[in-house]
């Protein structure tokens, strides 16, 4: 990549669609005040480019291979601190939301909102604002009146999405079948649901969980 006025807004783009990246990098590319430095197309090749480009704005999915875009955040934010991130995926539970800023991210938006949003957002973050867009932000909003799951008992209902019995569950976490029946009592009392499969349907819309 050749190198770019200091007046101008250096993006890197990572997504694991070639469409999208090419349609990301013609609008950026239209805009006087930007300029695409970087792309990646997994999570590990966004940290080294990362590391090599120091972009002013990253741009990044959620769903991509080798590392999530969740673990890329986390990992870049290790590095710097003072990465600005902004998330562009088709993700929108409010689990989702919460977790990607809660690792760093500056910003989240939805692949179907207009481009104007998308510019607008890239030069919002890098003056160092992060309003989120209404939409991101009601999602965002019923996690907050949600009663939040532990880590264990977000492992038991990833198991429960995959149709795992209670004993099955116990097994391959190592613990006691009355355990897991106290867990998944629990997490149908938090989700506010009735059975089980109601539980993985809302689990998976709200993203607490993604299926394999």
């Amino acid at each position: 990549m050749s190198a770019t006025p200091a007046s101008v807004i250096r993006v890197m783009c990572v997504d694991d669609h070639p469409l999208v990246l090419d349609g990301i990098e013609q609008k950026i590319g239209l805009q006087p005040d930007m300029r695409i430095v970087a792309v990646a197309t997994d999570g590990l090749q966004a940290l080294r480019r990362f590391r090599r480009y120091r972009p002013d704005v990253t741009l990044m999915d959620l769903q991509l291979p080798l590392m999530s875009g969740l673990d890329a955040i986390r990992a870049i934010r290790r590095e710097d601190a003072a990465a600005r991130i902004v998330v562009l995926t088709v993700c929108q539970g409010d689990e989702d939301i919460f977790r990607a800023l809660e690792s760093g991210a500056a910003n989240y938006l939805l692949k179907d909102m207009l481009p104007e949003d998308l510019v607008r957002v890239v030069r919002e973050v890098h003056t160092g604002s992060s309003a989120l867009h209404p939409h991101v932000a009601e999602r965002l909003a019923v996690r907050s009146n949600q009663r939040a799951l532990t880590p264990r008992e977000v492992h038991v209902l990833q198991r429960m999405t995959l149709g795992m019995r209670n004993k099955e569950i116990g097994g391959d976490l190592a613990i006691s079948l009355e355990t897991v029946q106290v867990h998944v009592r629990n997490i149908l009392a938090k989700l506010g649901v009735r059975d089980r499969t109601a539980a993985a349907t809302l689990a998976i819309h709200r993203g607490i969980v993604h299926p394999d």
